[in-house]
């Protein structure tokens, strides 16, 4: 047998790499070695600093990698989960505090390059990896598994930081392998909807003419439709005083200028982010390759840098075309967060509710006379802490009939509401009061950004911060729920045709032979069956994917 079924890795500045064996307890096998290109993967588990980093010489010489432990995104967890969300995770950072160093900060993140702008893909190495040696890695991951067993539910936590490495690894190949992507069908959905390009590389006609209009519906004024300090100017001028430019804002006033706005708002964000320009940077050789951040939201969500991938507009999707004699399964979860409360917390109605292929149906038949969208704005409401208004009559029948769900979110807001703590079912932790969390369970970049000056004690910020940890292990569990999903799916595809292009927080996307379609669609039922066991033991809740088979991303439901 062989006994090393772990192998470290730091990547040098002259392009090769320091490797060194270890075995299942992680102590070394034999001494340091360098080697000129990483070795073929022989089912070694791999410790490297990032994943992101590392696995790019691998890639590029079509070796694809079974497992490894990610350095930098365990650090992050192990420090979230002690209360010190945002410190340095990386190899030098990790080193530091081991010895007793001074802790460096992390280096800035790479800006995202297009890859029209460079040669090889968005996961090129840098020139050099991170700072240390290869012993480092080694001591840093006996560092991290010492501190994963002291943790109060080392089982679960070590799934955790299982389920995010295998994330990573899938984030990499996505990348790498990228999103098939039609040039000329993008070009008709973007001519048939803002007109010819401008020749200068202004804006393209249709937006020139809404903005002749609307200077004209607002008598004759000079007035740029893009900046909303001019719009609210220009409607003060006109009588009709507006907050701001919000869509929700403008389709309550009476003006001709309004419909014009909205047309320009939607054109206009279309034109921006994926417009033209977007897709000379974005797409080459018919895949756009975006570059994931696993674990990039607090809530563990994936975020992307650069390119939008988890902001694709639904008209756009039009462009998402599988290769010829190719097609994709698209398959998502639907009710993901309130099938996970009900997993979560035990609770018998919204157990049995959760076995229904549609729950609020379930709960409406069950508890409001039949009334589906009632049982929806209540425990949507229970969820995300609207509990007051129209809702209030609605939460008061949840509180009644499902009585240990509802105490299992009380419970999350009132820690989050005391300045405490809360974590997901596998452990990942949200950050302390002293940061800013208002938007960070949604979007697509990390913030982080200090708190403002207000007491976190005050009444109106405890009851943010209670909305905010409410959610927070509803959603960072369908997170952990996803990656499961991911990392199975993955495991049940490997050496087939079919390759994994998306993934978006329940939904995901192969690419498959449209004759391996059907063995697709089974694999990603029996990945979803899987998490929910990985998690949840024999739950009875159900987690149903609805995949579908479509040549095109926007047929898909």
């Amino acid at each position: 047998m062989n006994d090393r079924v772990l192998r470290a890795l730091l990547p040098d500045p002259d392009g090769g790499c320091w490797l060194r064996d270890l075995d299942a307890s992680g102590l070394p096998v034999g001494p340091a070695y360098r080697a000129e290109a990483p070795p073929v993967d022989d089912g070694v588990r791999w410790v490297w600093a990032s994943t992101a980093h590392a696995y790019a010489a691998q890639l590029q010489r079509g070796v694809r990698v079974e497992r490894c432990h990610d350095l930098e995104l365990t650090e992050a967890l192990l420090l979230g989960y002690s209360g010190r969300w945002g410190e340095p995770r990386g190899l030098g950072a990790i080193t530091a505090r081991r010895t007793g160093a001074p802790v460096p900060p992390d280096p800035p993140a790479r800006a995202a390059v297009p890859p029209g702008e460079i040669q090889g893909t968005l996961f090129d190495a840098s020139p050099a990896g991170p700072p240390g040696s290869v012993d480092d890695v080694v001591e840093a991951y006996a560092d991290q598994r010492r501190r994963i067993a002291a943790v109060d539910e080392p089982g679960r936590f070590r799934f955790l930081v299982a389920a995010e490495s295998a994330g990573a690894l899938v984030a990499a190949e996505m990348g790498h392998v990228g999103l098939p992507w039609r040039v000329d069908v993008h070009d008709a959905v973007l001519r048939e909807m803002l007109g010819e390009p401008s020749p200068v590389g202004g804006p393209p006609r249709r937006l020139v003419e809404l903005t002749a209009a609307i200077q004209e519906a607002f008598g004759g004024q000079r007035v740029h439709p893009e900046s909303p300090a001019e719009v609210v100017r220009a409607f003060a001028r006109v009588g009709v005083p507006v907050p701001n430019t919000r869509s929700w804002v403008l389709q309550q006033v009476e003006h001709p200028a309004v419909p014009l706005l909205l047309e320009f708002k939607e054109l206009y964000r279309i034109w921006v982010a994926h417009g033209w320009s977007w897709l000379e940077q974005w797409v080459r050789d018919g895949r756009f390759r975006a570059e994931y951040v696993p674990g990039g939201v607090v809530s563990g969500r994936w975020a992307t840098r650069g390119g939008g991938a988890l902001q694709i507009p639904r008209v756009v999707r039009k462009a998402v075309v599988a290769d010829p004699g190719w097609t994709f399964v698209v398959a998502d979860a639907g009710q993901l967060e309130p099938r996970v409360l009900a997993a979560m917390s035990g609770d018998r109605g919204l157990t049995s509710a959760a076995r229904a292929g549609d729950l609020y149906a379930a709960l409406a038949a069950d508890s409001f006379g039949g009334d589906r969208a009632k049982a929806k704005v209540a425990l949507l409401g229970a969820m995300y802490g609207q509990t007051g208004g129209q809702a209030a009559p609605a939460l008061a029948v949840l509180r009644h009939s499902y009585p240990v769900a509802w105490e299992y979110v009380e419970a999350a807001a009132r820690t989050g509401e005391a300045g405490g703590l809360v974590r997901s079912w596998l452990g990942r932790t949200c950050p302390p009061p002293s940061v800013s969390w208002g938007d960070q369970l949604g979007g697509e970049a990390l913030e982080g950004a200090p708190a403002s000056d207000e007491d976190p004690r005050s009444s109106s910020r405890a009851r943010a911060r209670g909305r905010f940890t409410r959610n927070f292990v509803i959603q960072a569990t369908a997170a952990e729920w996803a990656l499961a999903l991911l990392a199975r799916l993955r495991t049940l595809l490997a050496g087939s045709a079919a390759e994994l292009v998306f993934f978006q927080h329940d939904e995901v996307i192969v690419h498959c032979p449209e004759k391996d379609a059907p063995e697709v669609a089974e694999a990603v039922a029996r990945a979803g069956d899987d998490a929910r066991r990985l998690l949840f033991g024999d739950t009875p809740v159900r987690f149903p994917l609805g995949a579908t088979t479509v040549r095109s991303y926007s047929d898909a439901k």
